[in-house]
């Protein structure tokens, strides 16, 4: 992971972070991650945020992602949560028959810090084994 820079500081934050889907439902398709991996590439524009890698089965998503030190860990994974949920309830309508209460994402969600070397390659490979069967697995990675 290389040290990245702000005005007034320099950095290296990495955090593994798993978001739920509201009552656990299987909602989340190839066409429906494709079209988060969109999403995120604009919250990294817009927020400075580096994701380095997602994963996703049908109920939840894992995220590989490089913050700042002006958002702690809990308001990355709000700027994230809210912003894809909303969007993808423009893009699918149709799964708010699904998640009757309206909201996407179950509350809360899991957190790790990462380090570079060997904590970040387990947590890669652990993202990239998610799931009953390996092969339902889908994983994206960014390059910057």
């Amino acid at each position: 992971m290389r040290v990245r820079k702000a005005s007034h500081c320099s950095y290296r934050i990495r955090y593994h972070m798993v978001f739920v889907i509201k009552y656990r439902k299987d909602l989340i398709t190839p066409e429906m991650f494709s079209f988060m991996k969109t999403i995120c590439k604009g919250i990294q524009e817009r927020y400075y945020l580096y994701f380095d890698a997602l994963g996703y089965e049908s109920d939840h998503v894992h995220l590989v992602i490089e913050g700042a030190p002006r958002y702690s860990p809990s308001r990355i994974m709000q700027i994230c949560k809210s912003i894809i949920a909303i969007q993808t309830f423009k893009q699918f309508p149709e799964i708010r028959e699904e998640l009757w209460g309206g909201e996407f994402w179950t509350d809360g969600g899991h957190i790790d810090t990462v380090g570079d070397g060997r904590g970040l390659d387990e947590v890669k490979e652990y993202v990239r084994k998610q799931g009953r069967d390996v092969n339902q697995l889908t994983l994206y990675e960014f390059n910057h």
